[in-house]
């Protein structure tokens, strides 16, 4: 009798494990804590995870299409990002706004708790009213890994 290799895929929560481990371990923290934070503020969105290499990105969708994200988390060699879809046409009063995609724009996130902060929420608010396709009403979201990097690059900063 022969005996089969495991051959099972990973789960999705497995793979984006595997994509966080590659960051830098300060990152690694953030990262979790603001996708932690992010999803009980989405929980009907999915997530839908990007390993580009050089960074780990997940977009909130009412779908499984990237373009259609509300937010985003994104992860590099330079710290954590949080970015909104619609971003030019969002009303940024105290100009926490970055970025000149035509897009999006992004604020770069220093602790989880700074998307509690009300101008922070306030952007969110306004991305989601602004949103090319609304989110469903009720449902849970499910993690997706939408695409793998060709080349894996480690996303450590540059040693000194």
């Amino acid at each position: 009798m022969t005996v089969k290799p495991d051959t099972k895929k990973p789960t999705p929560e497995a793979q984006l494990r595997a994509y966080i481990d590659k960051l830098d371990p300060k990152n690694q923290k953030l990262f979790r804590s603001v996708r932690a934070a992010v999803r009980k503020r989405f929980p009907i969105a999915n997530e839908l995870a990007y390993d580009y290499g050089s960074a780990l990105v997940i977009g909130y969708a009412p779908a499984d299409r990237g373009i259609d994200s509300i937010v985003a988390i994104r992860a590099c060699a330079t710290g954590v990002s949080l970015y909104f879809s619609q971003g030019p046409q969002l009303p940024d009063p105290k100009r926490l706004l970055r970025g000149s995609g035509k897009q999006t724009r992004f604020i770069q996130v220093e602790a989880a708790s700074q998307l509690a902060h009300p101008d922070v929420e306030a952007l969110i608010a306004a991305t989601i009213d602004q949103a090319r396709v609304p989110l469903p009403s009720k449902g849970k979201g499910s993690l997706i890994i939408k695409s793998v990097a060709a080349k894996k690059r480690p996303r450590r900063g540059p040693t000194k």
